[in-house]
């Protein structure tokens, strides 16, 4: 590329991954227009008020000590974190398989389930995952196989006991947002490898779930763009969606909905998948960001609030497993400090597609009768948020977009490649920590040093 150190760039989308790219280049001097298609930042984080000053996670939320880019930036931020509570015994509604009834309560967080089978089930996708290639899964050994099978036909084939058929989709659920049936087992076993591992990735005490941010993972956009704005000058515009951006020897445009149009001497994307493949880019476009069987992380968030939480009280840490819906799990997220309990249920895979299609009203009644089996103790809630991400037109699914059969093969060479002047950022260009917070953040400092290192 020619045109000498870039000295003003645009950058497509203010979540995690775009607002770090944007404060980096700014810091080392660049001029830095950001633009957002929501009337707020954040992107795949987002805060809800439960009560005057206390906060819960509607999106990305947790957080573990291998995170240092993370926690790094926690603390640049003047931010802190809290510890995701899961003292107490644990829910499960799995059928026959549990044991004691529709409904079992155990310690700890194994199910009662045929312990045989959840090792052999463990012990395959250990092996998987401990061959991929996770800085080119496309490399990984026999990768043109893997990656052209979905996981459940892995499944299908590997798993003989129904209880490791039962928790498969369930686990996968959790760990990826994902039905087995959307997912390649190259790119399942990537993003296991990815985050740290099987055991790294599902634990709480020791794992990738154990903090969360005090005070909601929303602030750390909002503390970025308030420094970016206020520190390095640069320019936020919010409601501005963009639809191209083209380029020549002399630099990019970058054109909105609206009609405007911002021209600089580079431009970060940092978009999800779905979205950077939708946009015009020229007369000669990119590498594909997604393929025909890309797919949205299949994610909703229910969020139910009671005057405190009254499961503690009962000797129950408020973590379930269940395998009918809408709630697949549930896990205990009351703010640190706050006088309410938030019990935090996740509808994944198959079963957020049909959650989403209900309406509100039916929704509510859905989640409050199976929390009512779960917990009979609890009290009709004060507050019910849902939020819909396999429907967010900026997002495209949540936790991450999920790579399908043929994706790793086809996109995953060029996942990080510029388009000339256009740099790409986003949690989804990471071989490292895809899909998580962590990963939003180094892929904005490894677009940073493209531009950087590269000249434009």
């Amino acid at each position: 590329m020619s045109g000498g150190r870039a000295r003003s760039a645009v950058v497509v989308g203010a979540g995690l991954a775009g607002l770090t790219a944007a404060e980096g280049l700014a810091a080392r001097g660049v001029e830095v227009t950001v633009l957002e298609a929501r009337e707020r930042v954040g992107g795949r984080t987002r805060g809800i008020e439960v009560e005057p000053g206390a906060w819960i996670d509607a999106g990305a939320a947790y957080l573990g000590a291998r995170h240092t880019e993370l926690l790094n930036l926690i603390k640049e931020l003047n931010l802190h974190t809290t510890p995701t509570t899961m003292l107490g015994a644990s829910r499960f509604a799995l059928g026959a398989g549990a044991g004691d009834g529709e409904h079992a309560t155990r310690d700890g967080r194994f199910p009662p389930l045929n312990a045989v089978a959840l090792g052999e089930l463990f012990d395959h996708l250990a092996e998987l995952t401990a061959a991929v290639r996770p800085e080119a899964p496309w490399l990984t050994p026999d990768a043109a196989r893997l990656d052209a099978l979905t996981a459940a036909e892995w499944a299908e084939h590997s798993l003989a006991h129904p209880d490791a058929r039962l928790f498969f989709p369930l686990f996968l659920g959790e760990m990826m947002a994902a039905d087995p049936a959307d997912v390649s087992v190259l790119h399942m076993a990537f993003y296991l490898r990815s985050g740290g591992g099987l055991r790294y990735l599902n634990a709480f005490e020791g794992g990738a779930q154990q903090d969360r941010v005090a005070g909601g993972a929303h602030l750390l956009c909002e503390r970025l763009a308030a420094r970016l704005t206020a520190r390095h000058r640069g320019t936020l515009r919010l409601g501005e969606a963009v639809r191209a951006v083209t380029q020549d020897a002399d630099g990019v445009t970058v054109h909105t909905e609206r009609g405007a149009a911002y021209r600089a001497d580079t431009a970060v994307v940092a978009l999800p998948p779905l979205l950077a493949d939708a946009l015009d880019l020229g007369p000669e476009p990119p590498a594909r960001r997604a393929g025909g069987r890309t797919g949205r992380g299949c994610a909703v968030k229910v969020n139910l609030v009671y005057p405190s939480p009254l499961w503690r009280e009962h000797g129950l840490s408020g973590w379930s497993v269940n395998a009918e819906g809408p709630l697949l799990s549930t896990v205990d997220d009351s703010p640190a400090g706050a006088a309410v309990g938030v019990l935090t249920g996740f509808v994944t895979g198959a079963e957020a597609h049909r959650y989403a299609a209900l309406t509100p009203r039916e929704q509510r009644e859905a989640a409050l009768a199976q929390a009512a089996r779960l917990f009979p103790m609890l009290p009709e809630p004060v507050g019910f948020h849902v939020t819909d991400w396999v429907n967010d037109p900026y997002s495209k699914g949540c936790y991450a977009a999920l790579f399908g059969p043929g994706d790793w093969l086809r996109l995953g060479p060029t996942l990080t490649a510029p388009h000339g002047r256009v740099h790409w950022a986003g949690t989804e260009t990471s071989t490292e920590f895809f899909g998580l917070l962590e990963g939003a953040i180094r892929s904005g400092h490894r677009a940073v040093a493209q531009i950087l290192d590269g000249g434009v």
